[in-house]
């Protein structure tokens, strides 16, 4: 039995084409704009308009999606009268997942008949997205809910993020990074490589002198949390607003690693943008664990 919906949200920063071609219902995440609150639409060309005003100079923020904005998208759901797989970003990061949470609550109240899962993913970005497309690809094959949920549950911590931020201060101002007063200061020419850890924290774990050399750095820590199955799926680059470096990103990716089937290049989304600026680069990659 595989009649259930798997739901996410805006920061998966999976394209239009994907969730809909998939039936993937999301919510947007809200981020706000010289003074004006917008809805994450995941629409390639809101997130070009993202990289453009905050290289300009634009004010920029997020805010929590409330309770009653996540019950009415729950609800909704629910009235497919199907059961639901709700995947999100990690809540380290976030305080929307709390109030997801007593959401998801409240619909398990109404809706005794339906089963609702809410699983923590400890995931940002294209991590929850290929997290989200295993789900989808095994949801597709046949798997029944619990087998998905216990797949998730058993593997999540075996997709690695490894990101590269051009300026810290985007991070320091938005208090992401875990371990931000460790960075205060650094030179302009010093880039922080950042991993999301096994509770779904930004930590900085290593600095390298230049961007190359900070890409270089990224992909060479990639060797050793690599496995078997990493040439056979999906690897992501992921950038904001400088696609002509995720191009070169990706071409030494594959001449490091010429074994890895499918590397593709994608866009940071707007919510996550605001934490992290334009110059943003990252590699995410199903492997052995977060190291």
């Amino acid at each position: 039995m595989n009649d259930y919906i798997i739901a996410t949200a805006s920061t998966a920063d999976l394209t239009p084409e994907y969730l809909q071609q998939h039936h993937i219902p999301f919510i947007s995440y809200p981020y706000v704009l010289d003074g004006k609150e917008y809805r994450d639409d995941c629409r390639p060309e809101t997130r070009v308009k993202m990289y453009e005003a905050m290289r300009n100079g634009a004010e920029v923020s997020t805010s929590a999606i409330s309770i009653y904005d996540y019950h009415k998208f729950f609800v909704k759901l629910m009235q497919e009268k199907k059961d639901i797989l709700y995947l999100d970003m990690t809540s380290a990061i976030s305080s929307s997942l709390k109030n997801a949470q007593m959401a998801a609550n409240m619909i398990r109240e109404e809706y005794p008949e339906q089963r609702f899962v809410y699983l923590e993913t400890y995931a940002v970005t294209d991590i929850l997205g290929l997290l989200v497309k295993k789900a989808v690809s095994m949801k597709e094959a046949g798997a029944s809910l619990d087998e998905v949920i216990s797949w998730l549950e058993s593997h999540k911590l075996e997709y690695i993020g490894r990101f590269m931020v051009d300026d810290l201060k985007w991070l320091r101002k938005g208090g992401r990074l875990s371990n931000a007063s460790a960075w205060i200061g650094t030179l302009l020419s010093i880039k922080p490589l950042i991993i999301v850890d096994d509770e779904g924290k930004l930590v900085a774990y290593k600095k390298a002198h230049g961007k190359r050399k900070a890409w270089s750095e990224l992909i060479a820590d990639m060797k050793d949390t690599m496995n078997e199955q990493t040439p056979e799926e999906e690897v992501a680059v992921i950038h904001s607003g400088t696609p002509e470096d995720a191009e070169q990103f990706r071409a030494k990716i594959l001449e490091t690693y010429p074994q890895l089937k499918k590397v593709t290049v994608n866009l940071l989304g707007p919510v996550i943008t605001a934490h992290v600026g334009p110059g943003f680069m990252a590699v995410v990659y199903h492997g052995t664990n977060r190291k």
